[in-house]
């Protein structure tokens, strides 16, 4: 997986690449954060896709590297991404994990071992997976299931994208 590597020059955004879905795939509006640490190190970047029309946000895809604080959750704890998303909806219902199951993928050539999150919210669609670079992808979908064919769909973002101007 060549695009999944950590990158040897130090851009202005993360210091890894970002696995997304191309903002012009999408038929919508796109919003991205970065998760900055005190020492000026990004510790993750979500991608916020939102719908078209003010039908409100659909899917929040996180990149959190090894050792980003926002990785750390506790049993039952739901996701950052998740929780992103609950408050992109303005939704303030307390929802947890209440299960998980691990699901072989391919995405092209290589094989994914993801994880379906189940949750207390049955709304809201979750899967993680780990990439080779030890950054953990974090897909929450709001009303929608998450399908195999997304992860087709997944590709690394130019950091363009993510410098401040």
């Amino acid at each position: 997986m060549s695009f999944l590597r950590r990158r040897s020059a130090t851009p202005a955004g993360p210091d890894f690449d970002v696995l997304a879905m191309d903002p012009g795939d999408w038929p919508g509006n796109l919003g991205a954060g970065l998760l900055p640490a005190p020492d000026g190190t990004c510790q993750g970047v979500y991608l916020r896709y939102d719908l078209f029309g003010g039908r409100g946000p659909a899917m929040i895809i996180g990149n959190l590297p090894e050792g980003s604080p926002a990785r750390e959750v506790t049993d039952g704890e739901i996701p950052f991404e998740v929780g992103q998303l609950l408050l992109a909806l303005e939704n303030d219902e307390e929802v947890t994990v209440v299960g998980s199951e691990d699901v072989p993928v391919m995405q092209g050539d290589n094989l994914l071992i993801v994880r379906r999150l189940k949750l207390s919210e049955s709304r809201i669609s979750c899967v993680q997976f780990d990439r080779s670079d030890n950054v953990l992808v974090t897909i929450a979908a709001w009303d929608r299931p998450i399908t195999d064919d997304l992860y087709a769909l997944l590709k690394p973002l130019p950091a363009e994208l993510f410098q401040q101007g």
